[in-house]
């Protein structure tokens, strides 16, 4: 049997997380000297509050390997793989610490998998391979599958500043230069694991009527599936984001992320986006 792991940074609730059957880590949020777990101890609109009214940026930190050590142990002891999906390497450090604590167990089957995403994306990965670890599918299987969307994903924003990504080390600080002086709203997008602007509007209306004219292109030309919208203080614009797609795609459904504190860290309030993977 394969167990999975994954961590906040999908955007699944800990409460779905429960009944996927996942062991599932927090990421840790900093303000000051206090810091908190954003599965127990924070959630978004918690965060949210106090990033507004705090003079400086929080920071975030990775579950460390203590605390992946003993849910190593307790499934290596039940005779199980192990496979921690991670969100990608160059926006978190949360692959370094699922490392460091494989270490530990040199014979064990653990495979730590940078999965280039954030966010949606990455929760659709994790829910796939909990799908195929559930039909018997084996890790080397597993692996493959989620090789193969990473190809294909898709994962596109946009926020009403880059100062967010600029202060968080995200980002080039000329682009966040240039963005400032044309007071534009930036579109970006997740490639190769790192977060690049694609191209810019002058107003958040006109981003997001492009965003989803990407969107909606792309799934029409090559198809898509796993089509999410996420958003972060944007509850009004998703709705209506998602409404809009579903419409233009003719989709029963399409389902609305909170995207968590540890993204909203680095994007700022007022981020909204949509997730893919074309076919």
């Amino acid at each position: 049997m394969v167990t999975i792991f994954a961590d906040t940074t999908s955007s699944i609730s800990v409460a779905d997380a429960r009944t996927l059957g996942i062991e599932y880590l927090p990421q840790i949020i900093i303000f000051g000297d206090k810091s908190y777990r954003d599965d127990t101890e924070m959630d978004s609109e918690t965060f949210l509050k106090m990033l507004l009214s705090s003079s400086s940026l929080p920071k975030t930190a990775a579950p460390p390997p203590s605390m992946y050590n003993p849910l190593f142990e307790k499934h290596l002891a039940a005779g199980e793989s192990i496979i921690v999906l991670t969100p990608s390497l160059k926006v978190s450090g949360t692959f370094r610490s699922a490392e460091v604590a494989a270490q530990d167990f040199p014979n064990a089957d653990i495979r730590v998998i940078d999965t280039l995403s954030i966010g949606a994306s990455f929760a659709s990965m994790v829910k796939i391979a909990v799908q195929l670890a559930n039909n018997g599918r084996s890790s080397d299987e597993i692996i493959q599958n989620i090789e193969d969307l990473k190809k294909r994903e898709r994962n596109l924003f946009v926020v009403d500043t880059l100062e967010f990504l600029y202060k968080g080390g995200r980002i080039g600080g000329a682009k966040m230069l240039i963005g400032s002086l044309l007071q534009v709203k930036p579109l970006l997008a997740l490639k190769n694991g790192q977060v690049e602007p694609i191209e810019s509007q002058r107003t958040s209306k006109k981003a997001i009527a492009r965003l989803k004219e990407i969107v909606i292109a792309d799934c029409t030309e090559n198809g898509c599936s796993y089509l999410y919208v996420q958003h972060g203080a944007a509850e009004k614009e998703a709705n209506f984001l998602a409404e809009d797609l579903k419409n233009s795609l003719n989709v029963p459904q399409i389902e609305i992320y909170n995207l968590p504190p540890a993204f909203l860290t680095h994007s700022g309030p007022g981020v909204l986006g949509v997730s893919y993977f074309i076919d």
